[in-house]
Order: C-alpha cells, then sequence, then structure tokens
C-alpha cells in the first residue's frame, strides 16, 4: 500500500531515522511545524506500515559480537519444502542478520554476526545439519566501512 507523503512527513521521517529518541517537540521544531500535527502525522505513518518499528542499534563489537560473515548460498533445491526448511532454519538463528534471495547465480546471501570463526563454524554445521545446501562460501569482513538502516528520503 503506497501512502501519500509530503514534504513535511518526509522530514518527520528523516529525523526519526537519525535519532527516534528525540521528544515530539524537537521533531517540530526542526521541521517547523507544532507538537500535536507532528504527532498525528507519526501516528497516520506508523498506522500505514511506513514505520514499522523503532529500535536501538547496537554496537555488536562492543558486545562480544567481533566477526562479520557474508555468507553466500547456491542451491540446487528449489522445491517449496526445501525452501520453507531453509527459511525456518534461518529465522531460527539469532546470528543471522540478515538473508536476501538473489538473482543471478548465488541463491541467497546472509549476513552473520558472531564471536569469532569458531561460532561461525558452530552456525555453519547447524546449518548444514538442518538443510541441504549445494556450495556455501564464507566472507569475512575486515572493515565495516557503512552501516546504516536510514533511506534517502
Amino acid at each position: 500500500m503506497s501512502v501519500r507523503m509530503d514534504a513535511t512527513d518526509r522530514k518527520i521521517l528523516s529525523e526519526l531515522q537519525r535519532d527516534a529518541t528525540q521528544s515530539l517537540d524537537e521533531i517540530a521544531r526542526k521541521v517547523g511545524s507544532s507538537k500535536t500535527p507532528v504527532w498525528s502525522r507519526i501516528k497516520k505513518l506508523r498506522e500505514a506500515g511506513v514505520i514499522r518499528r523503532e529500535v536501538a542499534v547496537l554496537d555488536p563489537g562492543q558486545l562480544g559480537f567481533e566477526a562479520c560473515f557474508f555468507v553466500l548460498i547456491r542451491t540446487s533445491e528449489h522445491e517449496k519444502e526445501w525452501q520453507d526448511r531453509f527459511l525456518a532454519a534461518l529465522r531460527a538463528r539469532d546470528e543471522v542478520l540478515e538473508a536476501h534471495r538473489l538473482a543471478g547465480e548465488i541463491d541467497y546471501i546472509l549476513k552473520v554476526q558472531v564471536e569469532n570463526a569458531r561460532a561461525y563454524d558452530v552456525f555453519y554445521q547447524a546449518l548444514i545439519s538442518e538443510v541441504r545446501i549445494y556450495n556455501v562460501t564464507a566472507l569475512l569482513s575486515m572493515e565495516e566501512i557503512k552501516s546504516t538502516q536510514a533511506l534517502p528520503l
């Protein structure tokens, strides 16, 4: 469902993407409005599903999750039963931060955040014991250069 938004809605969303802990007064001041209309617009955007959720963004390294792997998966299985098992296995694993189905030679890419290489191996062994996978390639991220959830509004 597409939601009609104007420039003020986009400014509000930009502010929320930057810092969702801001008060309504702060957001209203920054977008050139008052508190009540800003609150109404945010409520409308939440109800329409434009704002899915508000979360705290944590620093993985500060919490001991120092290894980020991008996992490329090729499969020869494309039946619904296999896909259901595979997706259930991914959703059940907290270390999988993102999973995307791709067009091209690689079928899926996963972003996996773990403590270290040994923890990745535990994840890998568990995954291949749950579902049959044709080929897995793991790429260790040496440095995160950019990471954002903010959309270019």
